[in-house]
């Protein structure tokens, strides 16, 4: 069953622990590439100093500011396109980085590129039927830790237990 907008209208934090186990699925060219997800992150608001929203809104992160099941996707470092999903409130910065996916997909960088995902996804929807995610009924431990790659973040926030994984 695909995932409704009510299910990522809702705080990042129990979007993200609750999409793990969940298959994403991407439609190219009448193929579809699925795979479960088994890691994410959160990034909760401006608040949040490991957030690219932190300081505002910006031309790349005014996607962040938009309804609940926007697709956010940033090429990183140039060279990985990671997918994020926004959730929450509109014009309140949250949003779920896909970390990890089953098999050797265990980096974001890896998924995307398995599931041929781009920037040109970019600021669409999650609903449609391009990308979606599915719940198949499939229920696993997940525990939690730390977020990985924000050393740039205040030490509170690298503290933090915003990432959650398939055990």
């Amino acid at each position: 069953m695909k995932l409704p907008y009510e299910f990522y209208h809702r705080p990042c934090l129990d979007v993200a622990r609750e999409l793990v186990g969940k298959i994403l699925v991407h439609r190219v060219d009448g193929q579809e590439y699925r795979l479960r997800i088994t890691e994410t992150e959160s990034y909760c608001g401006e608040g949040d100093t490991a957030c690219h929203a932190h300081k505002g809104r910006t031309k790349r992160t005014e996607v962040m500011y938009m309804d609940a099941g926007t697709i956010y996707i940033y090429l990183c470092y140039g060279v990985h396109w990671l997918l994020n999903i926004v959730t929450g409130e509109e014009n309140e910065p949250e949003a779920v980085l896909i970390r990890a996916c089953e098999g050797k997909y265990n980096g974001p960088g890896k998924l995307t590129k398995a599931l041929h995902i781009t920037g040109q996804l970019n600021r669409g929807s999650i609903l449609g039927e391009e990308l979606w995610i599915e719940d198949d009924g499939f229920r696993g431990e997940i525990t939690e830790h730390t977020r990985v790659g924000i050393g740039y973040a205040s030490p509170e926030d690298q503290a933090r237990l915003w990432r959650f994984k398939l055990q």
